[in-house]
């Protein structure tokens, strides 16, 4: 699964290259990224090398739509693109970690809150898209869909466990499910941690002045 996984990151990094390059990121990559994860989903397990690929295929897809917030990142400070990839990864690591190491079907029973947080999430992004939303309404949004996305890393480690322990091995639907896991929390984080940039150039703007 976390081989998968690291390859899977890999074709995403490779698709934020390509809208680097062509800037080919938007909505159509966007809807080709869900529309390729339902096709993987509609493949019957045994078919491995066919899903295998569209995991891949839906990796590129995804990077490439985030790749608008990673060239604005490159454009402002490189170095907070590092930090925010290598903290999620940390992140990742330690939250499946303690998934790994807590007792069977500790977390498992999150799954119904954080389903809540979605849902609250969706609401909110539905409110502010119709009636608009200040600056902080969509740092709260940034905030608690980070809180929401952490919490899932340790429910679906815990949830793909329990589901090897009953002979469910499909291996590159529970990497599918860890890589959305990852990069929710890794775009989240890069946002922060953009904003936090901007706010530090200000005020070293304003001390010059």
């Amino acid at each position: 699964v976390y081989l998968t996984l690291c390859c899977a990151l890999v074709a995403s990094a490779f698709g934020a290259y390509l809208h680097i390059l062509w800037n080919i990121g938007g909505y159509l990559t966007s809807f080709a990224c869900f529309g390729t994860m339902i096709w993987l989903l509609s493949i019957p397990p045994y078919q491995e090398q066919r899903r295998v690929s569209l995991l891949m295929a839906s990796a590129v897809f995804e990077g490439a739509s985030v790749g608008p917030l990673i060239d604005l990142a490159i454009q402002i400070d490189p170095s907070v693109l590092v930090a925010a990839f290598v903290g999620t990864a940390i992140a990742f690591a330690c939250f499946s970690g303690a998934a790994m190491l807590a007792k069977r079907r500790e977390y498992l029973y999150l799954g119904g809150l954080l389903s809540s947080g979605v849902s609250m999430l969706l609401w909110l992004h539905f409110a502010s898209s119709i009636f608009g939303g200040s600056a902080a309404f969509f740092m709260f949004e940034i905030y608690f869909g980070l809180l929401v996305f952490v919490g899932y890393m340790v429910v679906d480690t815990q949830d793909i466990i329990e589901k090897a322990h009953l002979g469910d091995l499909d291996y590159v639907k529970h990497a599918l499910t860890l890589f959305t896991d990852f990069v929710a929390v890794f775009v989240r984080i890069l946002i922060i941690m953009l904003k936090n940039s901007a706010e530090k150039s200000e005020k070293k703007k304003k001390r010059r002045d």
